[in-house]
């Protein structure tokens, strides 16, 4: 019983240190943080907390949400590293990018 209470402790931990959330707030016509570097598994989770729709588009179309009214969110776990830009496909003027390092 204490061996198989130890091994469940040591998999709760190891998997904290590889799954990550992040969340980016919507707000005010922007993504905040713009800019986010996280490590490969991390899950990002964008939360609008405008008035209006906004939506999470990736530049190269790897990922892309539906619209999300207010306290809608959406999100994408990042499994590969590299450079991830996004915008709100309703007001492209809005972007942000996600760094993904090992």
């Amino acid at each position: 019983m204490k061996r198989r209470f130890l091994a469940a402790v040591c998999l709760l931990l190891s998997t904290a240190t590889w799954a990550q959330d992040v969340t980016i707030d919507i707000k005010a016509f922007m993504f905040e943080p713009k800019d986010l570097t996280v490590a490969v598994g991390t899950r990002v989770t964008w939360v609008n907390d405008d008035q209006i729709p906004h939506t999470v588009a990736q530049s190269q179309k790897l990922f892309r949400s539906a619209a999300l009214d207010t306290n809608d969110s959406f999100s994408w776990v990042f499994d590969k590293p590299g450079e991830f830009e996004y915008f709100c496909a309703l007001h492209p003027q809005m972007i942000g990018r996600v760094l993904v390092t090992q």
